[in-house]
């Protein structure tokens, strides 16, 4: 009786292997895509911001989309905020309790959690 090559086990495991693959491959690329894979209406800024009393660098990312109208929407860390303003080159918004400024001119990143912690960070495209 000849083989079927079809269900072969060598095949049946290429067969489930390739889709596993596949989608922890998109799994990983939809968790922090490059900025080469975001909209073109996108800038990301990646800051490393020093928190005290901890003494601990974290590093943050500010994602900042924009269509001709002008500002459309801001993400902190991937997270969208529902609310922020803009003063002058300072972009101003809250995170869980979380009072961020960014500054794109200076790239300065500053925040502030309820007066318990306090961070001060450069940033850069």
């Amino acid at each position: 009786m000849p083989e079927n090559r079809l269900f072969s086990a060598k095949n049946s495991l290429k067969v489930c292997l390739w889709p596993w693959l596949a989608c922890a491959a998109l799994q990983a690329s939809a968790a922090d895509p490059s900025p080469a894979l975001l909209p073109s209406g996108v800038t990301r800024w990646t800051c490393n911001a020093f928190y005290l009393p901890a003494r601990s660098i974290w590093q943050r990312t500010v994602d900042v989309e924009f269509d001709n109208g002008g500002l459309r929407a801001v993400r902190i860390d991937g997270v969208a905020v529902y609310a922020f303003n803009i003063q002058g080159t300072t972009l101003l918004t809250s995170v869980d309790g979380e009072r961020i400024q960014f500054d794109t001119a200076a790239q300065t990143w500053t925040s502030d959690l309820r007066g318990i912690v306090s961070s001060h960070g450069r940033c850069e495209r």
